[in-house]
Protein backbone atom coordinates (compact mmCIF):
# COMPACT_ATOMS: atom_id res chain seq x y z
CA UNK A 1 0.00 0.00 0.00
CA UNK A 2 1.11 3.15 -1.14
CA UNK A 3 1.56 5.90 1.87
CA UNK A 4 -0.65 8.15 0.69
CA UNK A 5 -3.53 5.67 0.25
CA UNK A 6 -6.36 5.46 3.05
CA UNK A 7 -8.28 2.10 3.95
CA UNK A 8 -8.09 -1.02 4.42
CA UNK A 9 -7.18 -3.58 1.95
CA UNK A 10 -9.66 -6.88 0.90
CA UNK A 11 -7.50 -9.12 2.91
CA UNK A 12 -7.55 -6.95 6.15
CA UNK A 13 -11.39 -7.19 6.06
CA UNK A 14 -11.46 -10.87 5.09
CA UNK A 15 -9.50 -11.36 7.96
CA UNK A 16 -11.95 -9.10 10.27
CA UNK A 17 -14.82 -10.83 9.26
CA UNK A 18 -13.52 -14.30 9.77
CA UNK A 19 -12.48 -13.39 13.55
CA UNK A 20 -16.64 -11.80 13.72
CA UNK A 21 -17.57 -15.33 12.67
CA UNK A 22 -15.75 -17.46 15.14
CA UNK A 23 -16.50 -15.23 17.87
CA UNK A 24 -20.04 -15.53 16.66
CA UNK A 25 -19.49 -19.27 16.39
CA UNK A 26 -18.51 -19.94 19.97
CA UNK A 27 -21.32 -17.57 21.57
CA UNK A 28 -24.57 -18.61 19.36
CA UNK A 29 -24.85 -22.17 21.22
CA UNK A 30 -24.36 -20.25 24.42
CA UNK A 31 -26.93 -18.23 24.18
CA UNK A 32 -29.38 -20.92 23.00
CA UNK A 33 -28.38 -22.87 25.95
CA UNK A 34 -29.35 -19.46 28.24
CA UNK A 35 -32.17 -19.35 26.43
CA UNK A 36 -33.28 -22.96 27.03
CA UNK A 37 -32.61 -22.81 30.62
CA UNK A 38 -34.62 -19.85 30.92
CA UNK A 39 -37.81 -21.11 29.25
CA UNK A 40 -37.34 -24.04 31.62
CA UNK A 41 -37.29 -21.66 35.14
CA UNK A 42 -40.40 -19.83 33.50
CA UNK A 43 -42.11 -22.84 33.45
CA UNK A 44 -41.85 -24.22 36.83
CA UNK A 45 -42.37 -20.55 37.76
CA UNK A 46 -45.81 -21.12 36.15
CA UNK A 47 -46.40 -24.51 37.73
CA UNK A 48 -45.66 -22.75 41.01
CA UNK A 49 -48.33 -20.15 39.86
CA UNK A 50 -50.95 -22.65 39.22
CA UNK A 51 -50.47 -24.36 42.06
CA UNK A 52 -50.78 -21.53 44.64
CA UNK A 53 -53.93 -19.81 42.23
CA UNK A 54 -55.53 -23.36 42.88
CA UNK A 55 -55.02 -23.24 46.90
CA UNK A 56 -56.18 -20.05 46.70
CA UNK A 57 -59.22 -21.20 44.51
CA UNK A 58 -59.58 -24.03 46.83
CA UNK A 59 -59.67 -22.04 49.88
CA UNK A 60 -61.98 -19.22 48.33
CA UNK A 61 -64.89 -21.40 46.03
CA UNK A 62 -66.15 -24.28 48.41
CA UNK A 63 -63.11 -26.14 49.12
CA UNK A 64 -62.14 -28.04 45.61
CA UNK A 65 -59.99 -26.96 42.93
CA UNK A 66 -60.43 -25.62 39.51
CA UNK A 67 -61.50 -27.48 36.49
CA UNK A 68 -59.41 -25.97 34.17
CA UNK A 69 -56.57 -23.40 33.12
CA UNK A 70 -59.26 -21.04 31.78
CA UNK A 71 -61.48 -21.39 35.04
CA UNK A 72 -58.10 -20.40 37.15
CA UNK A 73 -57.64 -17.67 34.56
CA UNK A 74 -60.78 -16.04 32.63
CA UNK A 75 -61.15 -12.85 31.20
CA UNK A 76 -60.70 -10.15 33.69
CA UNK A 77 -63.78 -9.02 35.19
CA UNK A 78 -64.93 -6.67 38.19
CA UNK A 79 -65.92 -9.16 40.59
CA UNK A 80 -64.20 -12.47 40.48
CA UNK A 81 -66.67 -15.42 40.12
CA UNK A 82 -65.42 -19.33 40.23
CA UNK A 83 -65.80 -19.46 36.77
CA UNK A 84 -63.24 -16.56 36.17
CA UNK A 85 -61.46 -16.82 39.05
CA UNK A 86 -58.84 -14.27 37.61
CA UNK A 87 -55.64 -15.90 39.17
CA UNK A 88 -53.47 -16.26 36.89
CA UNK A 89 -52.69 -14.45 33.73
CA UNK A 90 -54.40 -14.92 30.53
CA UNK A 91 -51.46 -16.25 28.58
CA UNK A 92 -50.91 -18.94 31.35
CA UNK A 93 -54.90 -19.96 31.23
CA UNK A 94 -54.50 -20.86 27.62
CA UNK A 95 -51.73 -23.21 28.42
CA UNK A 96 -48.65 -21.85 26.67
CA UNK A 97 -46.73 -19.55 28.13
CA UNK A 98 -42.19 -19.18 27.14
CA UNK A 99 -42.27 -21.95 24.75
CA UNK A 100 -43.91 -24.46 27.52
CA UNK A 101 -47.21 -26.27 26.92
CA UNK A 102 -49.26 -26.70 30.27
CA UNK A 103 -51.91 -29.50 30.45
CA UNK A 104 -54.54 -29.32 33.33
CA UNK A 105 -56.39 -32.57 33.77
CA UNK A 106 -59.07 -32.21 36.08
CA UNK A 107 -59.92 -35.25 38.64
CA UNK A 108 -63.12 -36.25 40.10
CA UNK A 109 -65.72 -34.12 40.54
CA UNK A 110 -66.80 -33.90 44.31
CA UNK A 111 -70.01 -35.59 44.70
CA UNK A 112 -70.78 -33.33 47.70
CA UNK A 113 -70.48 -29.85 45.72
CA UNK A 114 -71.57 -30.05 42.11
CA UNK A 115 -71.13 -26.23 41.86
CA UNK A 116 -68.19 -24.31 40.11
CA UNK A 117 -67.54 -27.83 38.33
CA UNK A 118 -65.86 -28.31 41.23
CA UNK A 119 -62.84 -31.47 41.67
CA UNK A 120 -60.85 -32.92 44.17
CA UNK A 121 -57.56 -33.66 42.45
CA UNK A 122 -55.50 -32.21 39.43
CA UNK A 123 -52.58 -33.15 37.47
CA UNK A 124 -50.45 -30.25 35.70
CA UNK A 125 -47.52 -31.45 33.26
CA UNK A 126 -45.64 -29.39 31.17
CA UNK A 127 -43.46 -29.79 28.21
CA UNK A 128 -41.00 -28.38 25.81
CA UNK A 129 -43.16 -26.86 22.31
CA UNK A 130 -39.53 -27.96 20.49
CA UNK A 131 -37.74 -30.39 21.96
CA UNK A 132 -34.25 -29.24 22.22
CA UNK A 133 -34.66 -25.78 21.06
CA UNK A 134 -37.54 -24.13 23.75
CA UNK A 135 -36.54 -26.90 26.39
CA UNK A 136 -35.30 -30.06 26.89
CA UNK A 137 -36.81 -31.07 30.52
CA UNK A 138 -40.90 -31.74 31.25
CA UNK A 139 -42.26 -30.84 34.27
CA UNK A 140 -45.35 -32.77 36.26
CA UNK A 141 -47.17 -31.55 39.39
CA UNK A 142 -50.54 -32.35 40.99
CA UNK A 143 -52.56 -31.66 44.13
CA UNK A 144 -49.15 -32.28 46.77
CA UNK A 145 -48.00 -29.28 44.71
CA UNK A 146 -44.75 -31.04 44.23
CA UNK A 147 -43.11 -30.17 40.96
CA UNK A 148 -41.11 -33.02 39.34
CA UNK A 149 -39.09 -32.98 36.20
CA UNK A 150 -37.11 -34.95 34.03
CA UNK A 151 -34.72 -35.14 31.08
CA UNK A 152 -37.10 -36.55 27.94
CA UNK A 153 -38.98 -33.89 26.62
CA UNK A 154 -41.79 -35.49 26.58
CA UNK A 155 -45.20 -34.99 28.71
CA UNK A 156 -45.60 -36.78 32.22
CA UNK A 157 -49.13 -38.38 32.52
CA UNK A 158 -48.32 -39.63 36.40
CA UNK A 159 -45.78 -39.52 39.12
CA UNK A 160 -44.95 -43.15 37.86
CA UNK A 161 -43.82 -41.84 34.41
CA UNK A 162 -40.87 -39.82 36.08
CA UNK A 163 -37.72 -41.07 35.38
CA UNK A 164 -35.67 -41.67 38.41
CA UNK A 165 -32.60 -38.81 39.03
Amino acid sequence: MKKNQKGFSLIELLIVVAIILIIAAIAIPNLLRARMAANESSAVGSMRTINTANGTFLTTYNHSFAPSLVTLGGPTVATPVCANADLIDPVLSNGVKSGYTFNYTAGAADPGDPSCGSVLTYTLASKPNSYENSGTRSFFTDQTGVIRGGDNGGAYATVADLPLQ
